[in-house]
């Protein structure tokens, strides 16, 4: 399903809403793992009866880099921008408020009073962190009656796939694959960045209890 379809399946009354609404600004957010070993599906001809095949690497046990990057992703759909911010470690409750807090942000320096975030119900989406985040948030914002508030809308209970950022994440993987050598960690991160035009900014550090 194309990004046009998913985000009319179940994003076009929020779209419309957006639209409707100058001050709103709606952003689909996921989170993705961008292996350093593991190559993406891919085709491609060749020729004679030996087809082209993808290798998967290995990295010896004390290698200094990971072997997957973590990052939060921000699709937005009004101009088809995409904002990325990676992690030293996996996404956890402790450290995931700190995405959309730069996404809040980013909304209040385009002048937006909502951001209208529309993720899943991972474990990290729904946990104590992030709902006080939110709540604290919005309380702040209805009693000073600034600041940008964060709206969570979770997608369809039965079809959370359909999320249109994720068709961006199976086509950047294979645009930043390398054939010939092991990418660093750093350089895959840029290189994703790179494919989907977005900033490369400084990685999320995960608090030490919670590593």
């Amino acid at each position: 399903m194309t990004n046009d379809r998913a985000l009319g399946f179940f994003g076009g009354g929020l779209r419309r809403r957006a639209q409707a609404h100058p001050a709103w600004l709606l952003g689909f957010e996921d989170e993705v793992w961008w292996s350093r070993l593991a190559p993406p599906a891919l085709r491609a001809r060749a020729e004679g009866d030996r087809p082209l095949r993808p290798v998967e690497r290995a990295v010896a046990k004390d290698a200094p880099d990971q072997k997957a990057l973590a990052c939060y992703g921000l699709l937005l759909p009004a101009r088809d921008e995409v904002r990325l911010r990676f992690l030293d470690g996996r996404p956890v409750s402790a450290v995931t408020p700190v995405f959309p807090e730069w996404c809040r942000q980013e909304a209040a320096a385009r002048g937006k009073a909502a951001l209208l975030l529309v993720w899943d119900n991972a474990s990290w989406h729904v946990s104590q962190a992030v709902r006080g985040w939110i709540r604290d948030h919005n309380r702040r914002g209805k009693a000073s009656g600034e600041g940008v508030r964060p709206v969570v809308c979770p997608p369809p209970i039965k079809s959370p796939w359909l999320n249109p950022i994720e068709p961006k994440w199976v086509h950047t993987k294979r645009q930043v694959v390398e054939p010939d050598r092991l990418l660093p960690a750093r350089e895959l991160a840029a290189r994703g960045c790179k494919a989907l035009d977005c900033v490369y900014h400084d990685h999320i550090p995960i608090p030490e209890k919670a590593a």
